[in-house]
């Protein structure tokens, strides 16, 4: 039981802060001049913190004070990690946290519009090992025909998932061994996707996006585990996924002449906007390399390139959501609330909401016209409709048309 202090703070706000600035109790107490043992306590939830020490702790993490008096949302489900090292266990809990913070935008922007109906292959499987290969090709190939992709490149791979219905963030996080994460939110009833925007690289961002939509196809009914081999076998099937999907087995391999050089492979790495290494391993996959071929091929490219580096990675630059920002860019347009009031509305810092929808920075200090993608909900609607049966969001373009 709580004793005095302001009424209604919920220590898991605390808890979610000390994780999203990467803060440890004894840093936060020397900053809001408090001794380590009373933030425990309001962490613990006996104490609460008087007004003026909470006008403090608000203060020094940059969120409002109210802030600490909304109840948190229903946490998403527990994202799978590409790295299970200890040595990310704080990165990947700041992540986590990020990620909560997205979940709470996304849910205070769906009481002014609709989001993209969900449209995703469903698949049921409960342990890695029930998924063959089999299964990996054909989950791609639905989601290809689902999002009416057809068998060519797809030009913005970005586009064609928020136009899914999945909210997409894409950061810098100065995390740049965790390239992305992904979370179903039952509060939002669809998954969010935050993708690191540390390496300015299209291709691997690209990649790393279809990894996670291959998380979310295949393994959104599987336990979460610490288990190495587990671990590394589900990161296997996202990889393989995000090799079908964006090399449909049909008409990329009619392009390979075999046998392959590096140059070749270069060519296809512009035209289907995926690396040289993952072509290698989508070739390996397909039977069209054997494993001595495949290292061959890799002793080849590293000799010659190096390490991770290839020719071209400049050439494509990371595609970027538009959702949010655009949602948000609505809400000011219609005049449904003043620019530099989203962030009270939200509770956090501008620059927080910036980063996580996407926003220019200093965006709410001067906004700039940016094209709408979604409709305001029909405010006259009755209650029984205001499930979004009412009004909709405008239709995404053709993810294959500039």
């Amino acid at each position: 039981m709580s004793r005095g202090g302001v009424q209604g703070f919920q220590q898991d706000r605390l808890s979610q802060i000390l994780a999203a600035r990467r803060l440890t109790q004894v840093q936060l107490a020397s900053m809001v001049g408090v001794s380590p043992a009373t933030i425990s306590k309001w962490r613990a939830g006996t104490q609460t913190p008087e007004r003026e020490a909470l006008d403090r702790l608000a203060g020094v993490v940059n969120v409002a004070s109210e802030w600490f008096t909304r109840p948190t949302t229903e946490k998403v489900s527990l994202p799978l990690f590409r790295s299970n090292a200890s040595a990310h266990v704080a990165a990947r809990a700041m992540l986590e946290a990020r990620l909560e913070w997205a979940q709470d935008i996304g849910v205070a922007l769906m009481e002014f519009v609709d989001y993209p109906d969900l449209n995703l292959p469903v698949r049921s499987f409960t342990e890695p090992e029930e998924i063959t290969d089999e299964d990996i090709e054909k989950a791609a190939c639905e989601c290809r025909d689902l999002w009416r992709l057809g068998r060519v490149a797809v030009q913005d791979l970005a586009l064609a998932v928020e136009g899914a219905g999945v909210i997409l963030i894409r950061e810098e996080t100065g995390i740049a061994q965790i390239e992305g994460l992904s979370a179903w939110s039952s509060v939002l009833g669809r998954p969010l996707i935050l993708l690191s925007a540390d390496k300015d690289n299209g291709y691997r961002s690209r990649f790393d996006l279809a990894h996670e939509l291959g998380h979310l196809v295949l393994h959104r009914h599987i336990q979460r585990t610490t288990d190495r081999d587990r671990h590394k076998l589900m990161e296997k099937q996202a990889h393989q996924f995000a090799g079908a999907f964006l090399l449909p087995a049909e008409t990329f391999a009619s392009e390979v002449c075999m046998p392959v050089t590096l140059d070749d492979l270069l060519l296809l790495k512009r035209r289907w906007g995926v690396s040289v290494a993952a072509i290698m391993m989508r070739l390996h996959v397909l039977g069209l390399l054997d494993e001595e071929g495949k290292l061959a091929l890799f002793k080849r490219r590293s000799a010659r390139w190096g390490g991770k580096a290839e020719p071209g990675d400049g050439d494509r630059k990371p595609e970027q959501p538009r959702l949010l920002r655009r949602t948000i860019d609505l809400l000011v347009e219609e005049n449904v609330m003043p620019c530099d009031a989203i962030p009270r509305h939200f509770g956090l810092a501008a620059h927080d909401i910036e980063k996580l929808a996407g926003l220019p920075e200093g965006y709410f200090q001067g906004k700039s016209n940016i094209v709408q993608l979604a409709r305001l909900r029909a405010v006259t609607a009755s209650p029984e409709k205001k499930g979004g049966q009412e009004s909709s969001v405008l239709p995404f373009r053709s993810p294959n048309k500039t």
